[in-house]
């Protein structure tokens, strides 16, 4: 029992012994360079100022638009359908194919009708030759005032019946209420039609409508005959310009937007009514509008701020100052400045936090040699596409080219004027049109 009494103290000594001496060492290395750090800290002098990265106010052309989506129309579009019912005797028309306003499409059967025209006329007649006799019989004093009164009202009746006579028998001649182009039809000769029947469609295509919603904020910058930019899906890589020709006085309760309507100049026909439509409407265009990049803002309380660095003691620094400005149209990555800024002033796009006040100095931090080293990689890389044959997407530059692949814009050359300029269309000609299904 006392050996291992002493074996335990004799190992707790040892541990402890260990332990002194790895203490003593370790301070007596540590300590000579903990003495050397200020001689260090002395000869690099005073700490440097931060660094940040900055942008000028560049002056590019602005276009102030907004985005929107919409459906395509028929300038005029309407359903034929007879007032009346019938048998078809005539189709003066096929599918698909232009017609001209008055011209007769349909005809029923219209032998009754056109009976009792003739049977209206001759009435007429009898009562136009009785009138005249009684006019010069009373004119001799053989008759009184009253047989004349008597013979010029039955000549009235009559010219009434056979106006009602014509106008029934019109009834059964439809015809095309306006230029355009047929659809498909739904009847043959032969068929029997009641009143209200569909017979067939005609769509004006000269010019197309686009109808499209806009949100209420922007009221006040919609206008007439601005112009707006359509995109059709089903025809990629074209712009069309429209024409606002309509604002829609009431506000959509349910999406408080507001229903405008443009029209294209359609007459080369690449464009067709119930087409999905993407529309940007321009309300204006700034030549000499100031931006810079969209991280320089920095939004406090409701107002908007920058950094704005002004010349230093030596070309290397910078004093920095804090600038409220106010930002007018928005883009991705860019920020129009409307007041606050000027062309060429230089502002703090990375490092705003390290400024603490105004009047700090600052280092702008050069990215001109590494972003020349990327833009050298790039440019390699570059040429080596150039040399397959591998053809660049829309909207990339090719390497050597110096241009832009653009989507077309479609500008039809066509003689005449443009029907979206034209004064709104004149009545439709009388007719057995019953509907005018605007479609």
């Amino acid at each position: 029992m006392a050996s291992k009494a002493i074996y335990t103290v004799v190992a707790a000594v040892g541990i402890a012994a260990a332990s002194g001496a790895a203490w003593w060492y370790q301070n007596r290395t540590a300590r000579p360079a903990t003495q050397a750090e200020p001689l260090v800290g002395s000869a690099s002098g005073p700490a440097r100022p931060p660094a940040v990265e900055v942008a000028r106010v560049e002056v590019i052309k602005l276009t102030d638009e907004a985005q929107a989506v919409g459906s395509l129309r028929s300038r005029q579009s309407v359903v034929l359908r007879p007032e009346v019912s019938g048998r078809v005797t005539q189709l003066n028309f096929r599918d698909g194919e232009r017609v001209r306003r008055g011209q007769l499409l349909v005809q029923l059967d219209d032998q009754l009708q056109l009976a009792q025209v003739q049977q209206s006329q001759a009435e007429l007649s009898i009562a136009q030759a009785n009138h005249k006799r009684n006019q010069e019989l009373v004119a001799q004093n053989f008759i009184s005032q009253r047989s004349v009164d008597e013979s010029a009202a039955n000549l009235e009746v009559a010219q009434a019946k056979l106006a009602l006579a014509r106008a029934t028998a019109a009834r059964l001649r439809i015809v095309a209420p306006f230029d355009g182009i047929t659809g498909i039809r739904n009847i043959s000769v032969g068929d029997y039609l009641k009143d209200g029947a569909d017979i067939v469609n005609i769509e004006d295509m000269d010019a197309i409508f686009v109808d499209f919603r806009l949100p209420e904020r922007l009221q006040t910058k919609l206008q007439k005959g601005q112009t707006a930019w359509v995109d059709i899906d089903a025809l990629p890589g074209r712009k069309y310009p429209a024409l606002i020709q309509a604002i829609d006085p009431l506000v959509d309760a349910n999406g408080r937007s507001i229903g405008v309507r443009a029209c294209i100049d359609n007459r080369h026909f690449q464009l067709r009514p119930g087409m999905f439509a993407r529309v940007t409407a321009v309300f204006g265009e700034r030549d000499n509008a100031r931006t810079i990049p969209e991280e320089a803002i920095l939004p406090q309380a409701g107002r908007q701020f920058v950094i704005r660095l002004g010349d230093g003691p030596d070309q290397d620094t910078k004093i920095a100052q804090r600038v409220e400005v106010k930002v007018g149209i928005r883009r991705p990555g860019r920020v129009e400045i409307t007041e606050g800024l000027q062309a060429g002033d230089v502002v703090v796009t990375a490092g705003q936090q390290r400024v603490q006040k105004d009047g700090m100095p600052v280092r702008v931090l050069d990215l001109n040699r590494q972003a020349g080293s990327a833009a050298a990689g790039a440019s390699a890389a570059a040429a080596t596409a150039a040399g397959s044959d591998a053809v660049a997407p829309p909207g990339v530059p090719v390497a050597g080219a110096g241009a832009r692949v653009s989507p077309r814009v479609s500008t039809p050359r066509l003689d005449g004027p443009n029907p979206c300029n034209m004064a709104s269309a004149e009545p439709a000609p009388r007719s057995g049109l019953a509907g005018q299904a605007a479609r």
